[in-house]
């Protein structure tokens, strides 16, 4: 079964395999959730929106058309529940999680105590990789949306067109200055790593 597509797993859940349903549970398992992940920044808060999306996805299973791709038709869900969070949060007067990491001198991985190594021992590639998360994590709401969807889900431009619900070419131009953001933001990186070069 899991070498049925999207689209066929979810036609079979419809006709009562209950199978179906987990293969596509467990296929987005990761891919999903780190997207969730990314948009609230908490851990606890993007399992209840994983849940609340499959559940909205099993409640309206019959109106999926095939029209667009089954992940677009997900993507489109997960993040209407973000949404949909982050105005019940500003109604309720907090602000979301998001803004409270970006308003805050550092990201809150570097406001707990890491237990492991110490900074100046890990490893390039780790360090790295968190300097990009960061940079990410401040795009402009919009900007980010687009390259988390393109960059790290995989999902096309305009499959990216269709969960956002803005033409293609705006989603071309949100990822072009996204890019260029991440770029400006990382520009000391080149820099260290000219000056190694120098060094060696």
């Amino acid at each position: 079964m899991s070498d049925l597509s999207d689209e066929e797993l979810l036609r079979a859940y419809r006709n009562g395999d209950a199978g179906a349903f987990r293969v596509l549970f467990h296929r987005y398992r990761g891919p999903l959730f780190n997207f969730l992940l990314r948009r609230v920044g908490d851990r606890g808060r993007a399992e209840e929106l994983y849940q609340d999306s499959w559940t909205k996805v099993i409640e309206r299973c019959s109106e999926f058309r095939g029209d667009s791709k089954f992940s677009t038709w997900l993507y489109t869900i997960a993040r209407n529940a973000c949404i949909d969070h982050q105005r019940k949060m500003k109604f309720r007067g907090h602000a979301s999680l998001d803004e409270a990491q970006r308003g805050a001198d550092h990201p809150m991985v570097e406001r707990v105590a890491n237990p492991g190594l110490a900074p100046d021992q890990l490893a390039l590639g780790q360090a790295l990789g968190e300097r990009i998360r960061i940079a990410v994590e401040e795009l402009p709401e919009e900007q980010r949306e687009v390259f988390l969807l393109r960059q790290l889900q995989g999902l096309g431009f305009k499959e990216v067109a269709e969960v956002v619900g803005v033409p293609v070419n705006t989603v071309k131009s949100r990822m072009r200055y996204a890019l260029e953001r991440l770029q400006l933001g990382l520009d000391d990186l080149r820099e260290q790593a000219g000056k190694g070069v120098e060094k060696a």
